[in-house]
């Protein structure tokens, strides 16, 4: 039987949050967290709606996928988000402990892989899943945003 339930599928769900972040006038970056097939936490950037530099749509999923499990660790989840995570981000992942971590565009100025050793050494990364229709989203954003 074939699983319709893939990397892409739940990128698209991220992709659903960014496009909720952008109508909102917020970085359009969206995350979700699947634990079992399931999705248990959905979020987007919030910074300037709560007016707060740590509400982005990762921590917010970690908080959110936190609350769902009754527990702080996120063993056996996978965290879809549409932007490479930041350092900061990164540092809040390594210490959920969750399993997988994909995206889909890469952050070359404040992505968590410019620096090694920021997600726990057991935490599969995938990269580049959907990263065209995450970097034209955000593109096209700061696009608007420059006029």
């Amino acid at each position: 039987m074939i699983n319709p339930f893939n990397d892409e599928y739940f990128m698209k769900q991220a992709l659903e949050e960014a496009k909720k972040a952008y109508e909102a006038g917020e970085i359009p970056v969206g995350a979700i967290v699947v634990s079992n097939d399931q999705i248990i936490a959905r979020s987007h950037n919030l910074t300037e709606r709560l007016n707060d530099v740590t509400a982005h749509a990762e921590m917010q999923a970690i908080t959110s996928a936190a609350e769902f499990l009754g527990g702080k660790y996120l063993k056996g989840c996978t965290l879809y988000v549409t932007l490479e995570p930041c350092t900061m981000c990164g540092g809040a992942l390594y210490w959920s402990q969750i399993d997988k971590i994909v995206y889909g565009a890469s952050d070359e100025k404040r992505g968590a892989s410019q620096h090694k050793g920021v997600y726990h050494p057991k935490t599969e990364v995938v990269k580049g899943i959907m990263e065209n229709e995450s970097s034209v989203l955000m593109q096209q954003f700061f696009k608007e945003r420059r006029k």
